[in-house]
């Protein structure tokens, strides 16, 4: 169990020193702002979405290694989603991260998102890790139909 602590410690450290997708986009369909308040992270969020996929996105801000490596590790998994299947893995996420959800976890389908599992031992730390996919939400919000 520690080696896996260490492997997940190591690809927060990886994305958060060598984030994937950070900067701006010019090009930008939807937007958000989200800020944590607790720790004051900061997080702007630009995603390109053309026939309802996420085509591109980026981000940029200031904050902890957590939040920064997990808007790195949205970017990438998010990308080429169809709107509805980003905000669904959203969801579950954010779901998975606070605790709510007993259900037995896709390690494939989380990739390196994995990592953020050890955050639900820290209530303040999980703000962190969900910040940038609130952003996710908020920006896509206007997407869906009622």
């Amino acid at each position: 169990m520690a080696l896996l602590n260490e492997l997940y410690q190591e690809i927060i450290i990886d994305h958060s020193a060598f984030p994937r997708n950070e900067g701006t986009l010019d090009a930008g369909t939807h937007f958000a702002e989200a800020y944590n308040a607790t720790c004051g992270d900061e997080l702007t969020l630009t995603l390109l979405v053309a026939n309802n996929f996420i085509k591109d996105v980026k981000f940029h801000g200031q904050g902890c290694s957590i939040s920064k490596a997990s808007a790195s590790m949205m970017t990438e998994k998010i990308k080429n989603m169809t709107v509805t299947k980003a905000l669904e893995f959203s969801k579950n996420l954010q779901k998975i991260l606070n605790g709510d959800d007993l259900n037995p976890l896709d390690e494939e389908m989380m990739g390196d998102l994995i990592a953020l599992l050890g955050v639900r031992q820290f209530p303040m730390r999980v703000k962190c890790a969900t910040l940038p996919w609130h952003a996710l939400d908020d920006a896509l919000q206007c997407l869906i139909l009622p």
